[in-house]
């Protein structure tokens, strides 16, 4: 498993480097900069501020440790019925409840699975990472294996290809291939270049059909392990990781 390099360059933006650490999202942590919980070099920090190597950073008055942390990508197969969140309300269960412990910061997902969607969900202890590899200008593809009931015919395909307006803007899938299946266990592939809430599901339910089963088989360039079993989970190899890096350069 490689290591991160965490020596900072002249300066960084302070919530990119906190978040580089594992200790939150990006989004998470700039919250606490303007609720006055960071301080660089004994100055409550602003958002907007830049650090270097040599400025020391307390988080609720403790000194954080940035460099020379690991880095870690773990590759989890979601099972439907278990929410993205670290904690709910109405009590269901959440996939943070069974990982292991990374060895430094939390486990930050790289975006979500809705509750009745399964399949690959990529986390790392890299806040930035996560917050790059999610940012909508990489475009980084995401394929859905999705089980259809209705009929679905070639002048459907084709709308769902060029294009279907939907209550917040217009959506189309980029690729859709046909993978067998008879009556009620008819299978597609899809594939999508954004992450829109429910958008796999609703671009079919535009065409009057349903979507049965929804599972992510791939994000970007790494692909939901064969005989990986729900709920279970693996961490990224050195080929894989260094797949999801060079996205993360370009």
């Amino acid at each position: 498993m490689s290591s991160q390099k965490n020596t900072l360059n002249s300066t960084e933006k302070l919530q990119k480097v906190l978040a580089r650490a594992g200790l939150a999202s990006r989004r998470e942590i700039e919250k606490w900069i303007q609720n006055g919980r960071v301080q660089v070099n004994q100055h409550t920090a602003k958002i907007g501020d830049r650090v270097s190597a040599t400025d020391q950073i307390r988080l609720d008055g403790r000194r954080l440790r940035l460099q020379g942390i690991p880095q870690q990508v773990l590759c989890y197969h979601k099972p439907a019925g278990k929410i993205c969140t670290r904690h709910d309300p109405d009590g269901r269960s959440t996939i943070f409840e069974h990982l292991p412990p990374p060895k430094h910061g939390r486990w930050i997902s790289v975006g979500r699975l809705d509750f009745n969607t399964a399949g690959l969900l990529l986390l790392t202890n890299n806040g930035e990472l996560a917050h790059r590899l999610m940012h909508p200008s990489h475009n980084l593809e995401r394929e859905y294996a999705v089980r259809i009931l209705g009929e679905v015919n070639n002048a459907m395909l084709k709308r769902l290809r060029d294009g279907v307006l939907l209550s917040d803007g217009m959506a189309s899938f980029k690729q859709i291939v046909d993978a067998g299946g008879n009556g009620a266990n008819h299978w597609y592939h899809v594939i999508l270049t954004e992450g829109r809430k429910h958008e796999v599901r609703r671009l079919w339910q535009s065409q009057g059909v349903t979507v049965s089963r929804l599972i992510r088989i791939r994000f970007g360039p790494i692909w939901l392990p064969k005989g990986l079993r729900s709920d279970h989970y693996v961490e990224l190899d050195v080929q894989s990781q260094k797949a999801l890096l060079q996205v993360d350069k370009k």
